[in-house]
């Protein structure tokens, strides 16, 4: 399956406990609170600063190496 802006934090890590640290190297540190398990990672990548078209592309590239 193919990562995209418009899932949810809590659907990309439902894919694979290992994106966790993909998304705390981006720099978003709040992986585990409520309100960020329902934001997109569009969202979640504007409120932090992050370019989410390079996360997606991160994410992916992790997927598809395994």
């Amino acid at each position: 399956m193919e990562v995209t802006k418009d899932m949810t934090i809590a659907q990309v890590i439902q894919l694979d406990q290992n994106i966790i640290p993909i998304l705390m190297d981006a720099g978003m540190h709040c992986i585990g609170c409520p309100s960020a398990q329902g934001e997109s990672l569009a969202e979640a990548a504007f409120v932090h600063g992050i370019d989410a078209d390079k996360l997606v592309a991160d994410i992916n590239n992790f997927l598809s190496a395994k």
